[in-house]
């Protein structure tokens, strides 16, 4: 059974700096395509980055790209999202998820997902 555990959330002011983690269990955490998720209120989810099982390679929002950084730890499990200058923007519940359409970093209807952890970011 496929579990996902995202922690690192957390209120920091704007211009501020969290680490989320996802610790995976119940699968082979080297062959699925993961990613970071976020909803806002009254939005829609939306893909953040995720990255390739095989290789590697990394694919991010256009809104996060250069701030926010997709990686993964194997041997651990664990799947990382170093988020650097943050704007209130960037508040939302975040989300890790396993098995994601890499390319355009979005969900397939067999995505898992963990429960989440909440960002605020003040201005």
């Amino acid at each position: 059974q496929v579990e996902l555990v995202e922690s690192g959330g957390g209120s920091v002011q704007a211009g501020g700096s969290l680490r989320l983690s996802c610790a995976a269990s119940g699968y082979n955490f080297s062959r699925y395509n993961m990613g970071w998720f976020r909803q806002a209120p009254g939005m829609e989810r939306e893909g953040v980055a995720c990255i390739y099982s095989s290789n590697g390679i990394t694919s991010y929002a256009d809104s996060v790209k250069g701030r926010f950084t997709i990686s993964r730890d194997i041997p651990k499990n664990t799947l990382y999202l170093e988020m650097n200058s943050l704007k209130p923007e960037d508040t939302a519940m975040y989300y890790c998820a396993a098995g994601v359409y890499t390319p355009k970093c979005a969900e397939l209807p067999n995505t898992y997902w963990g429960q989440g952890t909440q960002v605020t970011v003040s201005s």
